[in-house]
């Protein structure tokens, strides 16, 4: 056992030790891949899921059991927007500590963005990622940058960061204001058939503002940051992408235009996906009163409750594809301990994701539990072109056990994270990731609050 926090414990990876055998009995299993719904027994043999069926195989002896009665068994969840910090900011997180996190937040496997400093723009960088990302408790996907220091002046060797390990390109943090270059990219990425991760925000727009421009900001004296410089950049990179034929996905959607512009464009059918974070399906400007909170200080800011609830019908008819975190560590001194002007943007999420999906999704009926894997599993692999998200019999043994019905109060000092920063302190959530399996090893468990 690494480490137990109130009743969770995580387990260490030794990778030269091969995983063993587990069985788990009498879950619900969830596998909109094979459209499976229904009560069964999965068994796991050497890291690769060898029978899911109403019993057990004859003969198959487990080395370890695990009792899923009243719970889902589900492909492993996948996060791919997540910042680890390193390299460069390991005091904020590190790929160990990062990784810890996803485990007990019940995520598998986490696509990692490029901003580190040095940025990940480069083979060498792209490959520092992998090789630190193996003996950790989840897989790790290295996104690689779409310019050269995240500059926006010239393009990054995408050919070399693919065959490294990259699976995608973003300059997250910042868009690609030239739009020649974006288009240049575009089409560069088609050579390699990876998304174009666009983080979207004008910048003449938003510079020096620090929350949402509505009439709370105005109410607050603050400089606020426009729905519009999203949707500028959301419709912009639409175009491009329409015109060149590439796949773009955008990140951490956050305004109603942007929903509406992208439902548009699905229709024509461009080659487009989303994501959303469970902080803007949840939380509104209006929550920052009275105590400018500076853990609910996030780019794109919190936006209105129109925004919300948009956002929420996007989520119900599959305008936004997935749910990520955009979990991005922060030390006190960068975000607690300092005013609301200069405090930095973003809060972690990996560890409470998934509560608040269950909570605010699940628990009022926005989607039901096959949306819940497909967005926060199935979706987000077959993005970045990854084989997972299924527990098809001889895939490989990436696994959530989630309890739908636990109950718990958000405690980061019961965290993995190496930060603190979350925005959703003292939320009481129902469900969490009950077990996670990983290359068939169990990495995580946590029994009833």
């Amino acid at each position: 056992m690494l480490n137990k926090k109130d009743n969770q414990k995580l387990y260490p990876v030794d990778p030269t030790v091969p995983p063993g055998s587990i069985g788990i009995l009498n879950g619900r299993v969830i596998d909109p891949v094979n459209g499976t719904d229904d009560r069964l027994c999965v068994a796991v043999d050497k890291g690769t899921i060898v029978s899911i069926a109403p019993e057990l195989p004859s003969g198959f002896t487990p080395d370890t059991t695990i009792d899923a009665a009243g719970k889902w068994v589900v492909p492993g969840l996948m996060d791919m927007h997540v910042h680890l910090r390193e390299p460069g900011r390991e005091d904020r997180e590190t790929i160990e500590t990062g990784t810890r996190a996803a485990s007990a937040g019940g995520f598998t496997a986490v696509a990692c963005m490029p901003n580190t400093n040095p940025v990940l723009d480069e083979e060498s960088k792209i490959r520092y990622v992998v090789q630190r990302g193996e003996p950790c408790t989840c897989r790790i996907y290295p996104i690689g940058s779409i310019t050269k220091g995240l500059e926006g002046k010239e393009l990054s060797p995408f050919g070399e960061m693919v065959r490294a390990g990259a699976r995608g390109v973003s300059d997250d943090g910042k868009s690609v204001i030239s739009s020649m270059l974006m288009k240049n990219a575009l089409n560069y990425s088609k050579s390699f058939d990876i998304p174009v991760i666009c983080h979207c925000e004008d910048s003449d727009l938003t510079k020096g503002a620090h929350m949402n421009e509505s009439a709370v900001s105005t109410r607050l004296g603050m400089r606020g940051i426009p729905s519009i410089s999203e949707e500028i950049m959301v419709a912009r990179d639409i175009m491009l992408a329409e015109y060149t034929g590439a796949r773009i996905h955008i990140a951490h959607v956050s305004t109603a235009g942007s929903v509406r512009i992208i439902r548009e464009a699905k229709a024509r059918g461009v080659n487009i996906t989303c994501e959303t974070c469970p902080h803007y399906f949840t939380l509104i400007d209006e929550d920052l009163i009275p105590a400018f909170d500076t853990y609910k200080k996030m780019n794109p800011p919190l936006r209105t409750a129109h925004d919300r609830d948009v956002l929420l019908e996007g989520i119900a008819d599959g305008t936004i594809d997935i749910i990520a975190s955009d979990h991005a560590p922060h030390v006190s001194e960068d975000k607690k301990d300092v005013e609301f002007e200069a405090a930095s943007f973003g809060v972690i999420g990996l560890e409470t994701s998934l509560g608040v999906v269950l909570t605010y999704l699940i628990g009022k009926k926005v989607i039901d539990p096959h949306r819940l894997v497909e967005r926060m599993s199935c979706v987000p692999n077959r993005i970045l072109g990854l084989s997972g998200g299924t527990l098809s019999r001889g895939a490989d043994a990436d696994i959530t056990v989630i309890d739908p019905d636990a109950r718990w109060k958000v405690d980061p000092n019961c965290m993995y994270s190496k930060s603190r920063n979350t925005a959703f302190d003292g939320f009481e959530l129902q469900g969490y990731a009950s077990c996670t399996i990983s290359q068939g090893r169990i990495v995580y468990e946590r029994g009833a609050a």
